[in-house]
């Protein structure tokens, strides 16, 4: 663990992250990983013992948000709105959209992978974001280019 940063995250970061063989950088990057039981229940698999499962207490407000965007993402911005955390991890642009219009600062994996590379606890991002270009998961070649350009590669 690098600084003391509290994230709440969503499926996406957990399912790409796992993908590409990176999700331990949670865990290293992060004083506190935290999800919701929506999450945990979509992601399909056992999370790791350093992933705390917090309940979203107003449900009012994560009805409201399902709204518009998927359940876990809602209970995902639901709970970054009630606790003190310092970003909300979702690669959901809807998610992001929304989360950024109530002041929750948000990064998505590709953010995650650079903040690792800038934090040198891995050396390059280059073959991280290779793997997710094997994956289902789509990235710009813009954003890839951008990353690239601030990760000094």
């Amino acid at each position: 663990m690098i600084k003391k940063i509290v994230v709440i995250t969503d499926t996406s970061c957990f399912i790409i992250l796992d993908k590409i063989k990176a999700l331990h950088l949670l865990h290293d990057l992060f004083s506190k990983v935290i999800t919701t039981p929506e999450i945990a229940n979509e992601y399909g698999r056992v999370l790791p013992d350093w992933v705390i499962v917090q309940q979203v207490q107003n449900l009012d407000l994560q009805n409201q948000i399902k709204e518009i965007v998927d359940p876990g993402e809602a209970s995902a911005i639901a709970l970054a709105a009630e606790i003190k955390s310092d970003y909300l991890l979702t690669d959901d642009r809807a998610a992001r959209k929304l989360a950024e219009q109530r002041g929750i600062m948000v990064k998505g994996s590709a953010g995650v992978l650079l903040y690792a590379k800038q934090q040198k606890a891995i050396p390059l991002i280059r073959p991280y974001l290779d793997c997710i270009q094997q994956t289902n998961f789509r990235i710009s070649q813009s954003l890839i280019d951008k990353l690239l350009l601030e990760a000094h590669e």
